[in-house]
């Protein structure tokens, strides 16, 4: 066990000493092991002596068998005093010479232990909207243009806001075109914000022959790390453009969407809308408890976590202005004071929502991460690269799964907590659950 410690508030350094009996023994455990599969001339698998293998892996077996003496070591010390790692901590053994003892320092950070949270103290402004009957007509203008005919218009006829135009496309950064940024005869509904920002208003006011270039921009937080924050040329033509003939609003077209009537279609919407009204209003609960818990508890944090944090940030942020040329303006401009509380906080806040969350009993089941991922695939123009990035990044949907879980933990907070309802304008209300 160690011999020496010295704590300072969560970090830690512990000295422990693994004598050279000890070390050549786990050694020897590891190449009596590794000779069971071992080939070598002369000898049969499983029949390699010893001191053979010594030669030729003793470097390497004692190398292995310090990581595990020494983490025999930290397990056993952590189980002692019930603390919990903040992350893998880090050793020194610049003095160890084979075949003396081995004197080595460990150096880490541990998890706080999360004080007694009195939600029943705290208050939230819960904000509630009338809904405006105006938003049910505007939803069902829009489910009679999606019922709409698309009829082909002649070589004249200029593409409008509202029309489908069908396009070839192919996609290039600089001079290179990239892998599923193109396609032929793709409808393409314009204003419909099926592809990135700015790429139909420029297919509007195009016609049928027309073959011309769009430049735009792809999103900070683009899916694919090697397009986002990235200028891209599209090179586009246009084969024809239909007009939407909209059918009439009667019980037919209901029944069409899976409704009676037209009435009991606008009772569906209602609903619909007024869900969406709850959850603008649960997303600024959301934002309103968590400035509550990062003022209200106190909590030290680990400087390992925050400067993960803070070091993930900068990347991030080094990544997506990596193209600007100088020219992304003051706001994007590092600060590092600020930076660092924001990092601060964001490591707070997540150690809270793990702490009350996994003592409450949250979880994250598989159709809470499917609908993430649908949700997040229904944004792009191919959701086929949505979902192949994350069956591929194991990293990405661990993220998303921490994510869901937070989420979740805010919202079995939210039901302990008090709520002052405030009436608001609908525009109000969906404008504030956006700031955050």
């Amino acid at each position: 066990m160690f011999k020496k410690e010295k704590i300072k508030d969560l970090h830690y350094s512990v000295t422990g000493l693994i004598t050279a009996d000890e070390l050549q023994n786990a050694a020897d455990e590891i190449l009596t092991e590794y000779g069971k599969k071992a080939k070598m001339p002369g000898f049969r698998p499983g029949h390699i002596p010893l001191s053979i293998l010594r030669q030729k892996y003793n470097a390497s077996a004692m190398a292995d068998a310090i990581d595990k003496l020494m983490n025999r070591d930290l397990n056993q010390y952590v189980a002692d005093k019930k603390i919990r790692l903040a992350g893998s901590p880090k050793a020194d053994l610049a003095k160890w010479e084979m075949g003396q003892d081995a004197e080595y320092t460990l150096e880490f950070d541990i998890l706080p232990t999360l004080p007694e949270i009195d939600l029943e103290k705290f208050t939230v402004t819960k904000k509630t909207a009338k809904l405006d009957e105006s938003e049910v007509e505007k939803s069902l203008e829009n489910i009679r243009k999606s019922r709409s005919i698309a009829e082909k218009q002649d070589d004249k006829y200029i593409a409008q806001n509202g029309d489908t135009a069908v396009i070839d496309f192919k996609g290039f950064i600089g001079d290179d075109a990239f892998e599923g940024g193109s396609a032929e005869k793709h409808h393409l509904v314009l204003g419909s914000g099926a592809f990135i920002p700015g790429f139909e208003d420029q297919v509007i006011g195009h016609k049928s022959g027309d073959e011309f270039d769009v430049n735009v921009k792809f999103p900070s937080d683009y899916h694919a790390e090697n397009l986002a924050g990235r200028d891209a040329r599209f090179a586009v033509k246009v084969h024809e453009v239909r007009k939407h003939k909209l059918p009439e609003l009667n019980d037919d077209l209901a029944k069409s969407v899976g409704h009676e009537s037209v009435e009991k279609l606008r009772e569906h919407i209602r609903t619909i809308l007024n869900e969406q009204y709850d959850e603008a209003s649960k997303r600024e609960m959301r934002n309103e408890l968590l400035d509550i818990l990062a003022d209200k508890v106190k909590l030290d944090l680990p400087e390992t976590l925050v400067d993960q944090e803070y070091n993930m940030a900068k990347q991030e942020h080094d990544r997506t202005h990596a193209h600007c040329d100088g020219d992304c303006g003051h706001d994007h401009k590092w600060d590092e004071k600020k930076e660092r509380r924001d990092a601060e906080r964001r490591v707070k806040l997540g150690l809270i929502l793990a702490e009350w969350g996994t003592k409450n009993k949250v979880e994250v089941t598989r159709d809470d991460l499917q609908q993430a991922i649908w949700a997040e695939a229904s944004r792009y123009p191919d959701p086929k690269q949505v979902f192949d990035f994350y069956n591929k990044n194991q990293n990405a949907l661990t993220m998303l799964r921490g994510m869901i879980f937070e989420r979740k933990a805010l919202d079995a907070m939210l039901t302990h907590v008090k709520a002052k309802e405030k009436a608001v304008k609908p525009n109000e209300l969906f404008q504030q659950a956006d700031v955050k």
